[in-house]
C-alpha cells in the first residue's frame, strides 16, 4: 500500500466523502469468481447487494485474476484520482469481514481519501497484466 492508495489528501468528515465523489467498486462475476460452482459457501447475490448499498457498483464477465477470487476493485472518487490515487485490487472477498471491511471503506472515502481497513492487507494485489496474476501467498 502506498500513500496515494491511503488517506492522502483526505476530504471527507466523519460521515463519509463528499457527496459527488462516489467510489465505485469492480466485481468479477461472469466466469468463476462469484459462482456458486467455484465458491458453494457463499451467498454472491447477497455480496452485490450489499455494495449496491454501499456505492456504484460495475460488474465484470472475467477480470483475468481467476486464481484470487472473489475480486473487487475499489476505483478510487475523481477527486481522489486527481490526487494520484490508484485503482485497489482485492482477492479472497469471500466471507463478512472482508466484505465489511471494503464497505467501510468505501464509506470513508476509498483510495487516496481514506485509510484502508487493516483487515484488507492480507487481500491486496498487484492488478494482473495480460490476463496473469501472481498466487496468492
Amino acid at each position: 500500500m502506498t500513500a496515494q492508495d491511503g488517506a492522502a489528501g483526505a476530504e471527507h468528515g466523519p460521515a463519509g466523502p463528499a457527496p459527488g465523489h462516489p467510489v465505485r467498486v469492480t466485481v468479477c462475476r461472469g466466469c468463476c469468481c462469484g459462482t456458486c460452482r467455484k465458491h458453494p459457501d457463499v451467498d454472491h447475490d447477497r455480496q452485490l447487494d450489499i455494495l449496491r448499498a454501499a456505492g456504484s457498483v460495475r460488474v465484470s464477465d472475467c477480470l483475468n485474476a481467476c486464481d484470487r477470487s472473489n475480486v473487487v476493485v475499489v476505483q478510487p472518487a475523481a477527486l481522489a484520482r486527481r490526487l494520484g490515487a490508484r485503482p485497489v485490487w482485492l482477492g479472497g472477498v469471500l466471507d463478512e469481514t472482508s466484505l465489511s471491511s471494503v464497505v467501510d471503506w468505501i464509506a470513508a472515502g476509498g483510495p487516496g481519501l481514506a485509510a484502508p481497513p487493516d483487515r484488507l492487507a492480507r487481500l491486496w494485489f498487484a492488478a494482473p497484466r495480460w490476463g496473469k496474476s501472481a498466487p496468492m501467498s
